[in-house]
């Protein structure tokens, strides 16, 4: 038996990167996943892998600013698995730039899909959670929502919202059973850090002397899943290879 055997999880964003890693991982451990993601192509070959693999996995398109996308993700899960146990809020996006530098299109568009995102995914899944009698919400969050940064404002801000929204989601629904941890990974090798490192050379600048993989942060989000946590909520995960004790 699987650490997730039995449950049903939706995950966003995850046709690649972390999302992917997440929706194999959950699904080697006996999670039916749905993988919601607005990447199509790609997200519908990740659940026929799955499938092919053994698991269960359904793609459906979900932009994460639509709350009727949204609707559908928990529809598709109930409907097709007849439950929801897990939601992990994993979609992101990142545009960089100082407080000067940084246009209200770019604060708007990094708070639509970074908190707003996460705001419509969890209201759309409790209902169904409440249904399956409790569950787990898992926020991607990040680093930058713990510390001041440089180089970036609105992207740090609004991982920052998702950090204080993922503590009072625990708090309004720990009488359901429903359980919501916040998840703060530091540099994981992915396209999103591609994006911010802008084709420049990408140095791990932890104390382990690496970048984190997508793997590390699925065994994470494994983790706070799972019933293994199942008195941990509104709680912060740091999986950085220990940059913030610096």
């Amino acid at each position: 038996m699987g650490r997730l055997a039995g449950k049903v999880a939706l995950i966003s964003g995850g046709a690649r990167g972390q999302g992917a890693a997440e929706a194999r991982l959950f699904a080697k451990e006996g999670a039916r996943v749905v993988v919601g993601d607005v990447l199509e192509e790609v997200g519908m070959e990740l659940a026929a892998e799955i499938n092919q693999g053994g698991g269960g996995a359904v793609f459906i398109r979900l932009d994460v600013t639509s709350a009727a996308d949204w609707q559908a993700a928990v529809e598709a899960a109930e409907d097709g698995y007849g439950r929801l146990d897990v939601l992990v809020n994993n979609a992101g996006a990142w545009r960089g730039g100082r407080v000067e530098e940084t246009t209200e299109d770019d604060w708007d568009f990094m708070f639509d899909v970074n908190a707003k995102g996460v705001f419509l995914g969890t209201r759309a899944a409790v209902p169904a959670m409440r249904r399956a009698g409790g569950g787990s919400i898992v926020n991607v969050s990040s680093i930058v929502a713990m510390v001041g940064v440089d180089r970036a404002t609105a992207y740090p801000a609004a991982k920052g919202a998702v950090r204080t929204f993922t503590k009072l989601t625990a708090i309004q629904y720990a009488g359901d059973g429903i359980r919501a941890n916040s998840l703060h990974p530091g540099p994981v090798e992915t396209d999103l850090l591609r994006q911010v490192f802008g084709g420049r050379e990408i140095n791990a600048y932890t104390p382990l002397g690496r970048l984190g993989t997508p793997e590390d942060i699925a065994f994470a989000a494994l983790y706070l899943a799972c019933d293994e946590s199942s008195f941990v909520t509104g709680s912060e995960l740091v999986v950085d290879g220990g940059a913030l004790a610096e």
